[in-house]
C-alpha cells in the first residue's frame, strides 16, 4: 500500500489553491475586459466624449506580463481615492491574469483588436471621461492623493508654459532634464542636457507623468512603448515642454522591480525591441544620446539599404519630404573613400564626378539627398587595378566584403558597399579623343557630356566626406558646363519637374 507523506499532502493542497487563484484571477479578468467591450445594442457605436470632467486617470501602459506588480499600484490608488479612475493598457490579453479589483472605476483596455467587437473596445480613449491623464510606472505606489491633486494645481498654474508635468519615482538616479531636437528630414533624433534643470522637453529616468487628456490622445501613437522616448519625440515635435516637480516624488511596491536577474534581462530585451520598433515607426536612423554616444537604427552590410529602386532620379524619401537616410550616407561615404583608397594605390588616376563633385563643390560632402557616389577614370588605366582588371570576368566580392562588378546599364564599373546592401560608386571610364574627354556609355542625364581634356590637367585636391579626394581643376566652371550656370549656389533636387527643393527649409 502506498503512503503519502505530510510533504506531499501540502504540496497537493498548495497546487490546488494555486489553480483556484489562476481560476478565480482568470475570470475576474475576463469580467473587467468584457465589461467594456459589451455593446448596448447590436447597432449601437460610442463617440468619444464630448466633454470631460475634472480630474485625473491613472494609466498603466508598460508592464510585462511575466512578473508586475500592476494589481498592487492599483490597491494603492484606490486606498487613497476609492473612486479614482484607472486604465490598464496591454497589448494583448495578459497571462497570468491581472488581479483586479472588480470596480466600475479600474478597467483593462486590450489593443489588440477582436473581430467580433466594435472598433472603441480597443481605443482606449472612449473610456477616460477626465480633463487630465497620468501616466505611471510598474510598481509606482502613492502616499497621498495629494500628490495628484498638487501636480494637477502645478500645470494649471502654468497656464500652457508646460504642458507635462513630471513627479520622480523613488530610484537610484534622480531625473535629467533633457531638450530633444528631432530632424525628420535627415532621420535623427538628438538629445542633449537642457540648460533649465526645471523645464525642458523631455526627462530621463522612471517619473510619473501628467498632461491633457486631449493632448495626449491627439498624438500620432499616445501609447507606444517604450512609453517616455515615444511620448517626448512626438510632444518635441509640437514644441510641448514639461516641468519637473522635484518636492513630488511616488515611492515603488518594489526595488529593483523584478526579482531575478533572468527576469531583468528579458525585461531589458523586451525595451530593446520596443525601442527599436518606435525608432523604425518614426522613421529614426540615428540617435545621439546626451552623452554623444551614437546609436544607429538603419542599414547595415547584412540588410538591404533602406530605399528601393530609384525611378526618375527621384528616390522614394523625397516625396516623402526627407532626404537620404544617415545609415545610407555613412556607408556611401565609406565605401567612397574604400574605392578611391584602392585607385589611389593602383595608380588609377580619378576624379569626382557629376553629382559627388557638386556636393564637394557645395558641403565638402555627399549633397545630403544623393544615394549613390560617381567617380571619372582614365580607361588606359584600368589594367593598372587588378579589381578592375578581372571584373571582366565575373562579380568579385573582395577581402572587405565590397563588391565589385561591371554594370549591367553600360560600359562603366560598379563598387556596392556588400552583397546583401547594394549602396554604391560607380566608375566611369572616359578616355580623350582631340582634346575632349568622352566615354561609350552615356545616360540620360543633363550632367552627362563630353568636357575638355584641360580640365584633369592637372587634378586637384578637394574635402569631400571627411577626406580628400582629387577634382577637376576649375572645377566650378567644369560643373556649369555640366549643369548650367549657379549651380553650386542654387541647389535642387535632381528632377524638379517631379519634385522641387522646398528653399526655406534647407
Amino acid at each position: 500500500m502506498m503512503r503519502v507523506t505530510f510533504c506531499q499532502c501540502v504540496l497537493a493542497v498548495a497546487l490546488v489553491v494555486n489553480l483556484v487563484i489562476l481560476y478565480y484571477g482568470s475570470k475576474l479578468q475576463k469580467q473587467i475586459v468584457h465589461r467594456h467591450r459589451e455593446p448596448s445594442g447590436r447597432g449601437d457605436s460610442w463617440q468619444l466624449p464630448s466633454s470631460r470632467r475634472a480630474g485625473v486617470t491613472i494609466i498603466i501602459r508598460e508592464f510585462e506580463d511575466f512578473e508586475n506588480h500592476v494589481a498592487e499600484a492599483v490597491q494603492s490608488f484606490l486606498q487613497q481615492r476609492p473612486d479614482q479612475p484607472i486604465l490598464m493598457v496591454a497589448d494583448h490579453l495578459p497571462y497570468p491574469p491581472l488581479a483586479l479589483p472588480a470596480v466600475p472605476n479600474v478597467q483593462l483596455v486590450v489593443l489588440k483588436p477582436s473581430p467580433d467587437q466594435p472598433s472603441h473596445t480597443s481605443r482606449p480613449e472612449f473610456y477616460i471621461k477626465t480633463d487630465y491623464v497620468v501616466l505611471v510606472p510598474d510598481g509606482v505606489q502613492v502616499d497621498s492623493i495629494r500628490q495628484l491633486d498638487k501636480m494637477l494645481e502645478e500645470i494649471k498654474a502654468s497656464k500652457g508654459k508646460a504642458v507635462m508635468v513630471a513627479a520622480p519615482v523613488h530610484s537610484v538616479s534622480p531625473l535629467q532634464c533633457l531638450d530633444v531636437k528631432v530632424n525628420l528630414r535627415e532621420w535623427t533624433v538628438m538629445y542633449s542636457m537642457a540648460t533649465s534643470s526645471r523645464v525642458c522637453s523631455a526627462v530621463h529616468g522612471s517619473a510619473v507623468i501628467l498632461l491633457p487628456t486631449k493632448n495626449f490622445f491627439n498624438l500620432s501613437a499616445p501609447l507606444m512603448k517604450p512609453l517616455l522616448t515615444s511620448l517626448f519625440i512626438q510632444t518635441s515635435l509640437r514644441g510641448w515642454t514639461v516641468k519637473i516637480l522635484d518636492e513630488i516624488s511616488f515611492p515603488v511596491s518594489h526595488q529593483p522591480l523584478f526579482s531575478s536577474s533572468h527576469n531583468q534581462w528579458k525585461a531589458d530585451n523586451v525595451v530593446k525591441a520596443n525601442q527599436a520598433q518606435v525608432f523604425n515607426t518614426f522613421g529614426i536612423k540615428r540617435v545621439v544620446m546626451e552623452n554623444e554616444q551614437q546609436q544607429w537604427y538603419g542599414c547595415t552590410k547584412e540588410t538591404p539599404r533602406c530605399f528601393g529602386t530609384v525611378h526618375d532620379d527621384t528616390p522614394a524619401y523625397l516625396y516623402e519630404n526627407r532626404w537620404t537616410p544617415p545609415c545610407c550616407l555613412k556607408a556611401l561615404k565609406e565605401t567612397a573613400k574604400y574605392v578611391i583608397g584602392i585607385l589611389e594605390s593602383s595608380g588609377v588616376r580619378y576624379w569626382l564626378e557629376g553629382g559627388t563633385l557638386l556636393g564637394a563643390a557645395r558641403h565638402q560632402d555627399i549633397i545630403p539627398w544623393d544615394y549613390d557616389v560617381d567617380l571619372g577614370i582614365y580607361l588606359e588605366d584600368i589594367p593598372n587595378c587588378e579589381l578592375l582588371r578581372n571584373i571582366e570576368s565575373g562579380s568579385i566580392v573582395d577581402e572587405k566584403g565590397y563588391v565589385w562588378e561591371k554594370a549591367i546599364e553600360g560600359d562603366f564599373y560598379r563598387v556596392q558597399y556588400s552583397e546583401i546592401n547594394h549602396l554604391h560608386v560607380d566608375i566611369w571610364p572616359f578616355y580623350p579623343k582631340n582634346g575632349v574627354m568622352t566615354k561609350d556609355t552615356w545616360m540620360d542625364h543633363k550632367q552627362d557630356v563630353e568636357f575638355p581634356e584641360h580640365f584633369l590637367k592637372p587634378l586637384i585636391p578637394i574635402k569631400f566626406a571627411g577626406f580628400t579626394a582629387m577634382a577637376p581643376n576649375n572645377y566650378k566652371s567644369f560643373l556649369e558646363l555640366k549643369f548650367g550656370k549657379g549651380v553650386i549656389e542654387n541647389p535642387e533636387y535632381p528632377n524638379p519637374l517631379l519634385k522641387k527643393l522646398d528653399q526655406e527649409n534647407q
